[in-house]
C-alpha cells in the first residue's frame, strides 16, 4: 500500500513518514496528498499564537489533555525556531508535552520555520491535512513566538487564540498592530502574576473599540494559569463556542473558501518559482542575467519580464 492508504487506515508510522517527506519537499509527497485531500475536512483546527514567553506550549499541553478527556483524538503541529546548525526544529515544544508521548490518541509533530515568515512554516497546512486524514478530531497549531504582524495562522485555523502574559512591558503595544485583529479568543496566561487583571482589562477595552459586524463574533478575554490547569475548561468551552458560531452562522463557507484560496495560491507560487529557477539554471540564463544586471546592460525588472516571456513561449 502507498503511504496515503496506510494513513487512511490510521497507521502512525506512515503518517510520520509522509509528514517528513512533505517537510523535505519530496515530490512523492504530492501524490499522496492528492489521494488524501478528498478524505479531509473533518478536523477542528485551532491556532495558538502570541509572543515568546507567553506559555503557549504549556497551554497547548493542557488543551490536549482537556480534549483527550472529552474522548477526542488530538494532533499538535508545533512550529519551532530553525536550528542554525542543522536547519531542523529546536524541539522545545515536544519536551513540554512529553506526558502525551505514550498516548495513541495524540500525535505531535514539530516543524522548523526554515526561514518562513508569518509564524508558521510552509508545510504547516499540508501536515495538518495529514493529521486530519489520520483521524484526528482536533489539530492544534502552535506558532513560533510572534510579534506584531506574523498572522498567517488566521488563514489556516478555524479558531485563533492569542495568548498574552503580564510582565512583558507594554503588553498591549506589543500586539495592537496585527495580532489584535485576528484573535477569536484572547488569553492572559500566567494570571497569578502581578498585572494580569490590568492586562486583561486593557485587552477588553481595546477589543471594545474594534468594530464588530452585526451578528458577528465578539472575542472574549479569558485568564488561565496553564501550569495549574486553571481556566483551561473555560478556554476550551469558548473555543468550541466559536466553532459552533462558524457553522451555525454560515460563516464557515466563507472561511473555507478563503483558506482554500490561500492554500491554492501558496502552492501555485511555489510551483511557478520552482519551474522558473529550473528554467534559468538549466539553460545558463541565470548567470547571463546576473552579468547583464551587474554591467547595467539590463535592469532586473526587464530581466524578469524576459524570463517569463521565454518560459511562456517555450510552454
Amino acid at each position: 500500500m502507498s503511504l496515503s492508504e496506510k494513513v487512511l487506515k490510521g497507521d502512525i508510522r506512515s503518517a510520520a513518514r509522509l509528514m517528513r517527506d512533505i517537510d523535505d519537499a519530496r515530490p512523492s509527497a504530492i501524490d499522496d496528498l492528492k489521494k488524501l485531500y478528498a478524505r479531509t475536512g473533518n478536523a477542528y483546527l485551532i491556532g495558538i499564537t502570541g509572543p515568546p514567553g507567553a506559555g503557549k506550549s504549556t497551554l497547548v499541553d493542557q488543551l490536549t489533555a482537556s480534549f483527550r478527556s472529552r474522548g477526542k483524538k488530538v494532533g499538535v503541529v508545533a512550529i519551532d525556531p530553525t536550528s542554525p546548525f542543522t536547519g531542523g526544529a529546536i524541539l522545545g515544544d515536544r519536551i513540554r508535552m512529553n506526558r502525551h508521548a505514550t498516548d495513541d490518541g495524540v500525535f505531535i509533530r514539530s516543524l522548523a520555520t526554515r526561514g518562513a515568515l508569518g509564524g508558521i512554516s510552509r508545510s504547516t497546512s499540508d501536515v495538518a491535512l495529514v493529521m486530519d486524514a489520520l483521524g484526528m478530531d482536533v489539530v492544534i497549531i502552535e506558532t513560533v513566538g510572534v510579534g506584531q504582524d506574523e498572522v498567517d495562522i488566521v488563514k489556516a485555523a478555524h479558531t485563533t487564540c492569542v495568548v498574552m502574559v503580564p510582565g512583558l512591558g507594554d503588553d498591549i503595544q506589543a500586539i495592537k498592530a496585527g495580532i489584535l485583529e485576528i484573535g477569536d479568543v484572547f488569553v492572559v496566561n500566567k494570571a497569578d502574576r502581578e498585572g494580569a487583571d490590568r492586562t486583561a482589562r486593557e485587552l477588553s477595552n481595546m477589543l471594545d473599540m474594534r468594530p464588530v459586524l452585526e451578528g458577528g463574533w465578539k472575542p472574549q478575554v479569558l485568564k488561565t494559569e496553564a501550569q495549574r490547569s486553571a481556566g483551561i475548561d473555560e478556554l476550551v468551552g469558548e473555543m468550541l463556542a466559536h466553532r459552533d458560531f462558524l457553522f451555525c452562522s454560515g460563516r464557515i463557507s466563507n472561511f473555507l473558501r478563503e483558506r482554500n484560496k490561500r492554500h491554492f495560491i501558496d502552492i501555485l507560487r511555489d510551483s511557478l518559482y520552482k519551474q522558473a529557477m529550473e528554467y534559468i539554471e538549466r539553460n545558463g540564463t541565470l548567470d547571463k542575467v546576473l552579468d547583464d544586471i551587474a554591467s547595467a546592460a539590463i535592469d532586473p525588472y526587464s530581466a524578469v519580464e524576459d524570463v517569463v516571456a521565454g518560459m511562456l513561449k517555450r510552454g
